[in-house]
């Protein structure tokens, strides 16, 4: 079964509009385990505007399941990461001012630096997977990076998942055959949420582990927390 793992950005977005420590990350982290969640997703961003560098350590030895830290791979974010040893890093190649992540990698243009780093975290066992469009090439790049796995943007197919939802998933099929072919374990996340996750898990079979926050979250202010974890299991 693909495993969830459970971005919990938003709800530290909720903490810092108000201040103090409501809601609780920490305890969040531990009830969204308790309800089901296979991993946990944090992407601490340099202005701090929701996960902070702190939360980073101080949810180390409260994950139990799966800790996955996005980011960019800025020397911050890379003595961050060494020294909190997560299971698993996703690299990202945000600007310090987008909203939210919004393209892939060039895992060409940047085979160097990705190479770079991503042999820096091999020393320390910790798996890489870094952030791609559908793109055969992009895919290409990041086994020649060394990479572990990629992490494929769906934006582009939950956004056309209305109109044509069988030419929204083609790009995405090709993709994780090609990743198949060059031996890297496929992750996705980005707009899936209950309408377009079942069918995308079910028109590509190895797809690992999928990373879903915003979605999730807004669905738990409606539905609970709990059931909403255990409705998006359901659907893996």
């Amino acid at each position: 079964m693909t495993r969830l793992s459970i971005n919990i950005n938003k709800l530290a977005t909720i903490r810092n509009a108000r201040g103090g420590n409501i809601p609780d990350i920490i305890n969040a982290a531990k009830k969204c385990q308790l309800y089901g969640a296979d991993g946990i997703t944090i992407h601490p961003r340099p202005d701090q505007r929701h996960i902070t560098r702190q939360d980073a350590y101080d949810l180390k030895d409260v994950i139990t399941t799966e800790y996955n830290i996005e980011g960019y791979p800025s020397s911050d974010f890379i003595s961050m990461v060494i020294d909190i040893l997560p299971d698993q890093v996703t690299l990202v190649p945000d600007s310090e001012d987008v909203i939210t992540s919004n393209n892939g990698w060039d895992t060409l243009k940047n085979r160097s630096l990705l190479e770079e780093v991503i042999s820096e975290f091999k020393k320390y066992n910790i798996r890489t997977s870094v952030f791609v469009n559908p793109e055969v090439k992009m895919i290409e790049g990041a086994r020649l990076c060394n990479s572990d796995r990629i992490e494929l943007y769906t934006e582009a197919y939950s956004t056309a998942y209305r109109k044509n939802k069988g030419e929204a998933i083609l790009p995405y099929i090709e993709a994780a055959k090609k990743a198949k072919e060059c031996d890297l374990k496929v992750n996705a996340g980005h707009d899936l949420n209950m309408q377009n996750l079942s069918y995308f898990v079910k028109e590509i079979e190895n797809i690992a582990e999928v990373s879903i926050g915003h979605a999730l979250i807004s669905d738990a202010i409606y539905l609970g927390l709990e059931n909403t974890i255990q409705m998006y299991k359901r659907l893996l």
